[in-house]
């Protein structure tokens, strides 16, 4: 089946896009069938129309398409049949919008209805019956019903046919309206006595493929002579009639007429018409010819009628008129206001002219009445804009605010101009969204607020209150307390502030004699993005609290010592004694103090000033009175509770200080004193007696220690003879060894850090040690034991190359670690380490030039002959060296240093075996002399102490 498309679109300048597409499809198509591809002939992608959430919008309650947005075609959602659809049209078609969001647009859509011939013409009635006069004359008419056909064109009523056509033609009269009357002509007498009653067929034939028709049988009885019809005084009666008139209203009368008398010139009126809709409307009196209406007429509806009128006598003479009726349109009907699309919430940052809701207004009415005006309600910041004809949209007419207004019910109204007019309102309510516009704004400008000192840590304070007119998170308010610093230390350790509810603690004790107020800033933060905030100042200040009791200044109050005030025996009335002075360091009236005689020898000698604290006779002294007399004042402040001190003051009633001497020489002191200080010197004979024999098992315990030590090394068999520099010369002046040396150990008493520093020799020179050289056993032991830490930073840097030996200087037995005091200091952790001066920094000094491989070899010979010379001297057992040397050894068993003599950083070996000497010359001439840095040699024995050297040990190793 052919379907035609006609499409029209229609662009105007407007904000929303109007167009206009028609299409034709037949009645009777199956459900699902295609209607059209509405997205290719609006020239629509398929992707906008589902973006656009595409919808038809329809007046009509029924809808017959359907729009497959995934296709973007349009179907036919049921079986339509033009003839239900359009019962009086002949054109019948759909009305429909295709709507569009995002942005909000519409498309008009028209689909025609074609008439397929699906219906055959039929007749009211089935049979007809005629009575006709066997006198009428030829050419006499009677008016046949007309067959109905419910299609349109070419598939309606075409033809009538009639058989037989012995007596009987047929007249068809063709109307203006398109419908055709049909009469049957007499053309033959009819002859009663021949033939009483004809039967007739008379056929409706339509011009549809395939042909279509419908028959009624007519009975014609033929009567006696009555050759008189009726005839009406009008062909045609026009009238008018209101809409919404009542039942009953008789609209019009039509009048016929008949000649004959009797029972043959009674005429009987009725309707001829066969549509459905005029009988149900209309009826006319059958006697009286009165047309009236028994039901319903509306203008909307149907706006004229044709009644077809039948005037007969009793004889069956017949005769026809139409009765046209036009129908008045009444203003019956409100405007009816449609929601195309609405939007429910829109932001408060929405530009100008932005569409929140597209409206459709349709009046049904015609004329001045059907004419249609829309606004809404004032103050509003929306207006509404004709896009077409009863097409609306409400835009955005000025800025938004939603904390002025939230919500908006928005009262849409429509009235026609009719009279009375009729009007019709919808209300549309919209929500603003919110946009994070408004910092948060505190309830003041800046805050005070007061606090008790010795308040407990964590006590509230007070509360800050922002509030924000914003909405939901965007008014959530934090509040933040900023950096800032009171008196060098931050704010932070004094108050903190709730984040949530802005409760401002103190996070510490407070006391008014430190600090009496302070202030700091708060900040309020909402949760918008991006967040907004202010500030406000906070100014904290403490209230004094009688915290601190007076403090008496004179007279002063000594534990040992007795002072007293004279007074002499001529002293008068008001005799100025002394005066108690007192301070209060709290502020107010807790610093107001005052002066009060508690106890006295003699409470009628003395008076105490209340508010000066004067202490003055009150009375003559007299002989009588003691020399001593003692007061106890009490000192108040006036503070709640009040908080006192007492002060003793020692009076003397005498004229000479001699006197006064004497008396008060055997004055006690108080038993409780004499108690504790008597405690006080038990316990500290205990600690003194506790520390003596403490100090003395140590001192036996290091001398055993020492000693045992020492006969380890009667078994070393070589000695280390090393070189010393020229210009390092002995400061004692006797003794084979002829060079001493003093260092310094100072370490700090956390790190484990070590520092040296070395003292200087008689001659200010100074030789810098290195830990890794060789010395005697005991020496090394000593000195691993403060130097020997695994951080130690005394190293020594190696010497310079040009390092000699001139031929004057004379080596010695013992190695580089000659016999010295050791003083240790302890620094505090952050102290600075001791160091010598710059003539003794590590690595540096005037060092000489090594010596050459002959005065090498020299020097070791000359010093194993001294050392053989020195053995001469000794008993069995031992080995008598210089008093000078700190601390001495003592050796059971002497080896021979004559056989072997190291070098030390050297593999060379000296021996007095004749065959051996040559060897190792040549080898000590062709080894080098290595750093100081090279590895240990065999640790020689060390010599024991003398006597004095073991005090001056001992003394620094206690340090």
């Amino acid at each position: 089946m052919n379907r035609q498309v006609l499409l029209f679109i229609s662009l105007l300048s407007l904000d929303s896009v109007f167009g206009q597409v028609s299409y034709s499809i037949p009645e009777e198509m199956a459900k699902g069938s295609l209607v059209g591809n509405i997205a290719q002939d609006l020239g629509l992608e398929i992707k906008r129309l589902i973006s656009g959430k595409a919808k038809i919008y329809t007046r009509d309650s029924d809808e017959y398409i359907e729009l497959n947005r995934e296709r973007g075609v349009l179907l036919l959602k049921e079986r339509i049949d033009r003839e239900a659809l359009c019962t009086e049209t002949a054109l019948c078609a759909l009305h429909f919008q295709i709507i569009l969001e995002n942005p909000m647009e519409f498309y008009s859509v028209t689909v025609q209805i074609t008439d397929i011939n699906d219906n055959a013409p039929t007749f009211e009635k089935n049979e007809m019956k005629f009575k006709i006069s066997e006198s009428a004359i030829t050419g006499a008419k009677f008016v046949l019903e007309r067959a109905v056909d419910l299609d349109v064109g070419i598939n309606d009523l075409q033809n009538y046919e009639l058989k037989p056509t012995d007596h009987f033609v047929l007249k068809v009269h063709n109307n203006a309206d398109g419908n055709k009357n049909v009469e049957m002509v007499l053309q033959k007498p009819l002859d009663r006595e021949k033939q009483e009653q004809i039967s007739l067929m008379l056929t409706a034939v339509d011009g549809g493929e395939p042909q279509m028709s419908g028959t009624m049988l007519i009975v014609i009885t033929v009567l006696d002579v009555n050759d008189n019809a009726p005839v009406f005084t009008q062909s045609t009666y026009k009238t008018t009639v209101t809409e919404n008139s009542p039942k009953g209203t008789v609209v019009a009368t039509v009048t016929a007429s008949d000649a004959d008398q009797g029972s043959n010139s009674k005429i009987t009126y009725s309707i001829t018409n066969t549509l459905d809709n005029v009988r149900k409307v209309f009826e006319v009196n059958a006697e009286t010819g009165e047309v009236s209406l028994v039901g319903h007429i509306d203008f909307e509806r149907s706006r004229h009628f044709q009644i077809n009128l039948l005037a007969s006598d009793e004889g069956g003479l017949t005769d026809s008129c139409k009765l046209i009726i036009d129908v008045q349109d009444v203003n019956d009907n409100k405007p009816e206001i449609n929601i195309m699309s609405k939007s429910n919430v829109i932001s408060e940052d929405a530009k100008l002219n932005t569409v929140v809701t597209m409206i459709n207004i349709e009046d049904k009415d015609s004329g001045e009445n059907g004419k249609v005006q829309c606004f809404i309600n004032e103050n509003m910041p929306f207006t509404l804009k004709t896009t077409t004809i009863n097409f609306y949209n409400l835009v955005t007419d000025s800025d938004l605010d939603r904390e002025r207004a939230s919500e908006y019910n928005i009262t849409v109204t429509c009235s026609d101009e009719g009279v009375p007019s009729l009007s019709s309102s919808v209300t549309l309510t919209l929500q603003i969204s919110d946009v994070n516009d408004n910092s948060p704004v505190f309830e003041r400008s800046s805050y005070e607020a007061y606090i008790v000192e010795n308040n407990t840590p964590g006590l509230s304070i007070f509360t800050v209150k922002a509030r924000d007119a914003d909405w939901n998170q965007n008014a959530r308010v934090s509040y933040i307390l900023e950096d800032s610093s009171v008196n060098g230390v931050p704010v932070s350790s004094y108050v903190s502030v709730s984040a949530d509810s802005g409760v401002i603690h103190a996070v510490r004790s407070f006391d008014y004699e430190q600090i009496k107020d302070f202030h700091f800033r708060v900040k309020a933060q909402d949760g918008g993005s991006p967040p907004l905030s202010s500030n406000v100042t906070v100014r904290i200040l403490i209230q004094d609290q009688n915290d601190n009791p007076p403090q008496v200044l004179y007279p002063v109050q000594t534990g040992g010592s007795l002072v007293a005030e004279m007074v002499p025996r001529s002293a008068d009335v008001g005799y100025l004694v002394t005066k108690v002075v007192a301070v209060d360091v709290d502020s107010g009236q807790n610093a107001w103090l005052s002066y009060k005689l508690q106890k006295a020898t003699d409470r009628a000698l003395f008076e105490v000033g209340l508010q000066n604290g004067e202490i003055r006779t009150i009375r003559q002294v007299t002989d009588k009175d003691a020399v001593k007399q003692r007061l106890t004042v009490i000192v108040e402040d006036n503070g709640q509770p009040s908080r006192s001190a007492t002060v003793n003051v020692n009076v003397a009633v005498a004229d000479s200080f001699p006197e006064v001497l004497s008396e008060f020489t055997d004055f006690t002191h108080d038993k409780e004193y004499n108690d504790n200080l008597t405690f006080y010197l038990v316990l500290a004979l205990a600690v003194v007696s506790f520390l003596f024999i403490t100090c003395l098992v140590v001192i036996i315990s290091v001398k055993i220690y020492r000693w045992r030590q020492s006969r380890i090394l009667y078994h070393s068999n070589l000695p280390v003879i090393p070189y010393y520099p020229p210009r390092y010369s002995d400061t004692l002046g006797t003794g084979t060894l002829q060079h001493v040396y003093n260092y310094e150990v100072c370490r700090t008493t956390d790190s484990r850090k070590s520092d040296c520093k070395f003292g200087r020799a008689g001659s200010q020179n100074v030789l810098i040690m290195d830990p890794s050289s060789t010395g005697t056993m005991q020496r090394i032991q000593n000195e691993k034991s403060i130097l020997d830490e695994p951080d130690s930073p005394v190293e020594q840097k190696p010497p310079n190359n040009d390092w000699r030996f001139t031929q004057g200087q004379r080596p010695g037995p013992s190695g580089p670690h000659m016999p010295y005091g050791t003083h240790i200091r302890w620094t505090p952790k952050s102290g600075t380490r001791a160091t010598g001066g710059p003539e003794v920094a590590m690595g540096t000094g005037p060092w000489p030039q090594p010596p050459t491989e002959a005065e090498q070899l020299q020097a070791l010979m000359a010093a194993a002959n001294e050392v053989s010379e020195a053995t001469a001297t000794l008993g069995p057992g031992t080995m008598g060296l210089s008093t000078r040397y700190s601390p001495q050894f003592t050796l059971q068993h002497v080896p021979d240093y004559r056989q072997n003599v190291y070098i030390p950083g050297s593999t060379a070996t000296l021996t007095s075996n004749p065959q051996q000497q040559q060897a190792t010359a040549q080898q000590a001439t062709q080894q080098a002399l290595p750093p100081p840095q090279a590895s240990a040699q065999p640790e020689p024995p060390k010599a024991a102490q003398t006597p004095a050297s073991k005090k001056k040990s001992t003394k620094k190793e206690k340090k």
